[in-house]
Order: structure tokens, then C-alpha cells, then sequence
């Protein structure tokens, strides 16, 4: 990673005030305008925070807005089909602006090749495409709500215990035609096992009648666009608008919707990518 300032011109160094010209004056270098914090996963469906020097106007990661909090921090994510490099730019007083580079790493998916023909989809009926469209606005609504939580700055915990019995990111290859990718993690608990919040939050969903796909759904907002989806439970044991805490039992494990087995499904977006939550826990790899 490599970070780079555009040169100020006198203009604009007058324009930064005189603690700017006090440090030139000095031959001291300015502090960067935004420094990346540890921790993170720089890599695709990874993560990170940082943090932005006082001054800064506004943030960017290629083009557009990355909010960021009144102490200067924030959270930025990268798609787990993101390209290899990714730009932060801040906006610093008098129309400069300082660029950071990123080089997001790629990752080798699980890829099962499948010499068959992908089964074709039977036509849904309208009355399923009617019920699916209700069900997805209601999930886009959720994920468009901002709560003001401050879950994305800790770091999370394992939402339930068990084995983990499908990977973000794996996806089945039919004869060259490739199929939906796995959103998020599965982990194979016990029916009725709990599960815990991974993080401080809001709940934006609870879907206590059962979606066609997902059953019954829980969803969490971490806070700067950062949320977690809690799949297939057998019971939702927290409220819309309710705040919870690290570690609060908000569910239990079922099977419900379209799920072979009791298990969990968790997923993670941030904003419209959709990240990996095996790079939130500590340690993993």
C-alpha cells in the first residue's frame, strides 16, 4: 500500500492556515491524512478501518462517499469479486486531497466443476414472484437503514458453535455455466442452539412469518453500512429496533425455509458488497 499527496501550491498552503506553514517552515512532514488501522483484511471479501486526520473534508473509496465518525474513524469492505486495486481519497482544506492506494488481494475460491447440465428453474408462479418481491424489498429496506449502531468498531465474536459446513465465496461450475455463489458461512449447530451477536447492533429485521428462502430471518446493523443476516432460525428471540448487545442470545438454530438441515447461515454486507464473515473473527484465516 502507498500513500500520496498531491503537492500544495502556495495558494493553497496559505489557504491551510499557519500551522501548516509552521510545519514546512520546520521541514517537518504532515501527518497523513488517512492512516489504515491493524486488524484488517485487505483482500477480497475482506475489511478495514482506519482513520482520517482532523481537517478533512470529505472521503472517498473509488468515487464515492465512505462516511467516517466524529473522532475520524470508519470502515471500508471489498466485495468478494472485487478488483485488485481500490483508491481512498481524502479532501484536505484549500482543495487539496491526499490518495491512498490499495492492492486487495485475491482469494482461490472453492470451485466445483460439474460435467452436467445446470438443472433449469421452473417457472415460478406469480403468486411465489409476488411474495418474493415483498420479501426482498422488505430485506433491501433494512439494509438501507441507518441506526447510528457502533458494532463496527469491535471486534466480533462467533455468532454460534459447531462445525463450519459451507465457505463464503464457493460455487458450483456446470458444464462452464456458473451458479449462484455461497453469501456467507455455515455453520452446522444443533436445532434450537443459540445464537449469539457477534457485535453491538440494531435489529433492521425479524421476520417472525417465515420468508420463502431464508425462513425465519434476523438482521442486525453494525453501524457505518456494516450488517449481519442470521438465516433458517428455529425462533428469533429479539424485536425490530431492538438494541443488542456482543454476545446477546438473539436467536436459535433451525431449518427453516429452504434448508436441507439445521444450521446457521450468516452473512455480512457492507453496503452492496458482500464480505466474508470468517475475516470478522480474530485469528482466522
Amino acid at each position: 500500500m502507498t500513500g500520496r499527496a498531491q503537492p500544495l501550491s502556495r495558494r493553497d498552503m496559505l489557504a491551510g492556515g499557519s500551522a501548516a506553514l509552521g510545519l514546512l517552515a520546520l521541514g517537518a512532514t504532515p501527518p497523513p491524512a488517512i492512516t489504515l488501522q491493524p486488524g484488517g483484511r485487505l483482500t477480497q471479501g475482506g475489511w478495514l478501518r482506519g482513520k482520517v486526520q482532523a481537517g478533512v473534508g470529505a472521503l472517498s473509496l473509488d468515487g464515492r462517499a465512505v462516511p467516517f465518525a466524529a473522532d475520524g474513524q470508519f470502515l471500508i469492505a471489498f466485495d468478494r469479486d472485487a478488483g485488485p486495486t481500490a483508491q481512498l481519497l481524502a479532501q484536505l482544506p484549500g482543495g487539496a486531497s491526499f490518495a491512498r492506494d490499495l492492492a486487495v488481494a485475491p482469494r482461490a475460491w472453492q470451485i466445483e466443476n460439474i460435467n452436467i447440465a445446470r438443472r433449469p428453474g421452473g417457472m415460478a408462479s406469480e403468486d411465489y414472484m409476488r411474495l418474493r418481491r415483498t420479501e426482498l424489498a422488505r430485506i433491501g429496506a433494512a439494509r438501507a437503514m441507518d441506526t447510528g449502531a457502533q458494532g463496527w468498531r469491535q471486534a466480533f465474536v462467533r455468532p454460534a458453535a459447531g462445525r463450519i459446513s459451507g465457505r463464503f465465496g464457493s460455487q458450483r461450475v456446470y458444464r462452464g455455466e456458473p451458479a449462484a455463489y455461497h453469501s456467507g458461512m455455515d455453520i452446522a449447530g444443533g436445532e434450537g442452539a443459540p445464537i449469539l451477536a457477534p457485535a453491538d447492533g440494531t435489529v433492521i429485521l425479524a421476520a417472525d412469518t417465515p420468508f420463502s428462502l431464508e425462513g425465519h430471518l434476523l438482521m442486525i446493523d453494525h453501524g457505518m453500512g456494516l450488517n449481519s443476516a442470521f438465516l433458517h432460525c428455529s425462533a428469533l428471540l429479539v424485536r425490530e429496533g431492538e438494541a443488542v448487545k456482543q454476545g446477546q442470545v438473539i436467536g436459535r438454530i433451525g431449518h427453516t425455509g429452504r434448508a436441507t438441515g439445521p444450521h446457521l447461515h450468516w452473512s455480512i454486507k457492507w453496503r452492496d458488497s458482500r464480505l466474508d464473515p470468517l475475516l470478522f473473527l480474530p485469528g482466522a484465516a
